[in-house]
């Protein structure tokens, strides 16, 4: 059996299978899965906004609130079970009630002086739906909303 000379400190002893290129060089570092990849700007983001949006939906009720993210004041609440939004709906938790939360919500922000706000739905939560009605009536309403989905 004829074995081939290897050298004792030659290239090729050095040569990882991977890429060919010698292992003291540095490889890159590779994501388990690049598409689950957040960087830390897009984790971090969300929390640069100083307002946040807060939607709750019950099966009677549905309201909203947007509060100061640093001294936790709420600027802003609307809800259906406030005495001047109860007379005018018929159904208190439909989506013509999630869109005039919305509304009021909007013109009480703009009175705070509050123009913008991040929204970031619950573990639990889709953004479908009613949730999409209170948001998207404030954004029609003049409010710039940001939505940050999980």
């Amino acid at each position: 059996v004829l074995l081939s000379p290897r050298s004792f400190f030659g290239v090729e002893d050095f040569v990882d299978d991977d890429n060919g290129r010698p292992y003291t060089y540095k490889k890159e570092k590779k994501s388990k899965n690049p598409h689950k990849h957040v960087s830390f700007k897009q984790r971090t983001i969300a929390y640069m906004e100083p307002f946040t949006l807060d939607v709750f939906i019950s099966k009677r009720f549905v309201s909203a609130s947007l509060t100061h993210r640093v001294t936790s004041k709420q600027v802003a609440v609307a809800g259906t079970n406030s005495k001047d939004i109860k007379a005018i709906l018929k159904s208190r938790c439909d989506i013509p009630a999630c869109m005039a939360v919305g509304r009021i919500l909007a013109d009480r922000a703009r009175e705070a002086d509050v123009y913008t706000a991040s929204y970031t739905p619950r573990d639990r939560d889709k953004f479908e739906g009613k949730i999409r009605a209170v948001v998207q009536s404030l954004i029609d309403s003049g409010i710039d909303v940001k939505v940050y989905p999980n």
